[in-house]
């Protein structure tokens, strides 16, 4: 990661890594919601679910780039919160190639959306087989207005 001069490499990797495992929220975990009057639903940890001791990678390896100063900042240093956040979106992606790749083998058309959050939710439909199909069709018939793409199993009434 390239952090400028580092001032304390133990903090710069504190900070890619907690970066990193927010990213790893935002783009499979946190997902937003909405109650049908429009006020949000998911307003804090309690109502969605964050990353936890079992979602984090047990090995995570962070090194820092060697003197690479920032001349027009603070002691060379450069921004080490942000950068690594979209590092998570790596994983995002890797989930999107799996469900591509289950898709081919049950013969399904291997381009699709996956809107981020990937949730569970939202990669077992992806994956397409006959009870993710008999689970569309089911809501389909309930809620016959809505399009394919906003369909979830956790509406809030």
């Amino acid at each position: 990661m390239d952090v400028g001069d580092s001032l304390n490499p133990a903090i710069d990797i504190g900070q890619v890594e907690g970066a990193f495992t927010q990213g790893l929220g935002l783009f499979t975990m946190e997902e937003v919601v909405y109650l049908k009057n429009g006020k949000l639903f998911t307003t804090g940890p309690g109502a969605y679910k964050i990353p936890s001791c079992n979602d984090i990678p047990i090995e995570l390896n962070v090194t820092l780039m060697d003197s690479t100063p920032n001349p027009r900042a603070i002691f060379n240093s450069k921004a080490v919160g942000e950068p690594p956040l979209f590092l998570a979106g790596s994983v995002f992606f890797a989930i999107k190639d799996a469900i591509r790749s289950a898709r081919i083998s049950r013969g399904h058309h291997p381009v699709f959306d996956l809107w981020a959050p990937a949730t569970a939710e939202r990669i077992r439909l992806a994956c397409k087989d006959q009870f993710t199909e008999m689970a569309k069709e089911k809501m389909k018939n309930k809620y016959p207005e809505k399009k394919e793409r906003s369909e979830r199993w956790n509406v809030v009434p």
